[in-house]
């Protein structure tokens, strides 16, 4: 950072939330600049702080609950926190804007995308309705929006993912800000998504020689971002150097801990490593068991038998158009997949959004009705199954889905939805035995069986990622699809539940397919690796020989994209 007065200094922040149980420290006593033309990355765990602080400079922290108490947020030296609202607004979207986590959720569902992003311009530039037009075109196509002029007119939900972010980051530096801020901008794309949207943000930001503060959570993704990080820990800030410094010399335990609990795409050990293992509950800083180090050892399971096959197994979308609803073409979400899974063994299947991973998770347990082809589960032949013998059937084969949110009945008490599959399948057992097995089943997951009279919102997103296993396991199965069951979460949760899913595997002998487009956390968990493109299974090998040797070109792809994590020179 130049000595130059800094861009925006923030200083001795305190954030506080009221709630039913006391006063929350949301942000602690925070510190830290940011110059003009520098990229800070804002690193920690969910429940850190990180958002909040981007929010409290935004001056959008709700209140009620919220309350900043002390500190002052300086931009070009004016205290932004005692600016009136009418100011701030001025400022906000104008010097300031913010990439938000979710587009999804960002952009509003009923307007045009390219109304959205030129309202921001009319607002504070003062176009008019076709100027703003021709702008907003102009940023969709710098953004690397395709067909700009068509997809002006596009509602959001006829976006994919990363289209969506890129119409965020065009909304975002619309007005050329001075500052722009990245909530997890990146969070839930595929890798190559990813890498294309880091390039484009680190494009924007020398055309417009823009600062930038982004967070995260992983910090492989800000090693060739960043020129300084800060390291966030139960609201504190805990450690901050250069991002060389962080990487090659990390201070804190917490940091320490943050940069071990990726995997690898070489060179994994056992179990991955948690924050857990470098420091207490109180803080103190441990020394990582050495038998936790021991690299990573995968077993042959080519010898054992064949618990899935499935055969040339389609499924096909229609695409209807026109008065009558004729169908005109079809999605081929699944196109011609075959292969075998064996007993104890991790199939792991990866791919780009859109590329039929889910479809066929979801067709082999028959939860989407195959176009053509054969599953056989066991021998049992799956979709000749009457209905009363297909839910036999799913006791053995389960599923844990992507959004444990989403997936968990939100008005049901943990204890009754672990209790749910129990009654259905185990009709036999008593109230007492079902809520007895409930409770061994929170403990086998690491979870307290005192909480199963809460309900869902309760807990953290680790935390109802568990009770989603737990639920899967309640029947005893011997097959699990786990459908991108860690894509959202932080990086050290993601860890835990990782080992949680190896050690459940060596107990009670299961077998997984594990659906992912993270390709270092499928080379973690699985024994062999298949690889989806445009609906079909372009590659298949064991995982070293994915990682070492990839022979399709779309492979290779996904495997450049994969961030190194190592810092670049600035």
């Amino acid at each position: 950072m130049t000595n130059q007065t800094p861009l925006l200094n923030i200083k001795n922040l305190s954030v506080a939330f009221h709630t039913e149980h006391g006063k929350v420290m949301a942000v602690d006593d925070l510190s830290f600049q940011i110059g003009a033309g520098q990229t800070m990355g804002l690193v920690g765990e969910s429940g850190s702080g990180k958002s909040v602080t981007a929010l409290s400079v935004l001056g959008l922290v709700p209140q009620p609950p919220g309350q900043i108490t002390a500190g002052q947020i300086e931009f070009h030296g004016t205290d932004l926190l005692s600016l009136p609202d009418k100011q701030l607004r001025k400022i906000r979207g104008n010097d300031i804007s913010m990439v938000f986590q979710e587009p999804m959720t960002s952009l509003n569902p009923v307007f045009r995308v390219g109304y959205q992003i030129a309202e921001v311009l009319r607002l504070h530039q003062k176009l008019s309705r076709q100027q703003a037009k021709a702008r907003t075109i102009e940023l969709m196509d710098w953004v690397g929006i395709p067909e700009p002029q068509r997809r002006y007119k596009s509602y959001p939900h006829e976006m994919s993912g990363g289209q969506k972010q890129r119409v965020m980051i065009a909304m975002a530096i619309a007005c050329e800000p001075q500052l722009l801020i990245c909530d997890e901008p990146t969070t839930a794309l595929d890798v190559t998504i990813q890498r294309q949207v880091l390039e484009l943000l680190k494009n924007l930001q020398k055309e417009l020689d823009m600062s930038m503060l982004f967070i995260t959570h992983d910090l492989g993704v800000i090693a060739d971002l960043a020129d300084e990080v800060v390291v966030m820990y139960q609201a504190k800030k805990v450690e901050q150097a250069s991002t060389r410094q962080i990487f090659n010399a990390p201070q804190h335990p917490y940091t320490k801990g943050l940069l071990a609990c990726r995997p690898k795409l070489h060179d994994n050990p056992q179990r991955l490593l948690t924050v857990a293992d470098f420091m207490d509950a109180t803080g103190q800083e441990l020394t990582p068991d050495k038998s936790v180090l021991a690299s990573q050892q995968k077993t042959d399971k080519s010898t054992q038998k064949t618990l899935l096959e499935v055969k040339n197994l389609k499924t096909y979308f229609p695409l209807k158009s026109g008065f009558f609803g004729r169908v005109t073409s079809q999605v081929k979400a699944v196109d011609d997949v075959s292969f075998t899974v064996r007993k104890g063994e991790t199939l792991g299947l990866v791919g780009e959004s859109g590329c039929g991973k889910t479809t066929l998770g979801r067709t082999i347990l028959k939860l989407q009705a195959a176009t053509a082809g054969e599953v056989f589960y066991d021998g049992i032949d799956v979709f000749k199954q009457s209905p009363q013998d297909l839910r036999r059937l799913r006791s053995k084969m389960q599923i844990i889905f992507q959004d444990p949110y989403a997936s968990l009945n939100p008005r049901m008490t943990v204890g009754q939805t672990l209790m749910e599959p129990l009654q259905l399948h185990q009709s036999q057992n008593s109230k007492a035995q079902n809520l007895q097995r409930a409770a061994e089943l929170m403990a086998m997951v690491g979870m307290n069986p005192d909480q199963l009279n809460r309900f869902p919102h309760e807990f953290s997103g680790g935390q109802r990622q568990r009770i989603s296993i737990a639920r899967a396991l309640a029947v005893e199965p011997e097959f699990i699809i786990c459908d991108e069951s860690v894509s959202a979460l932080d990086v050290s949760v993601q860890a835990q539940v990782l080992n949680l899913l190896l050690d459940l595997q060596d107990q009670m002998d299961l077998t997984y397919i594990f659906i992912s487009h993270d390709l270092s956390v499928i080379n973690f968990i699985a024994d062999r690796v298949g690889v989806m493109n445009q609906g079909k299974l372009v590659e298949l090998n064991t995982a070293e020989a994915i990682y070492r040797n990839p022979q399709n070109e779309y492979t290779k792809k996904l495997l450049a994209a994969i961030p190194d994590g190592l810092p670049k020179a600035k």
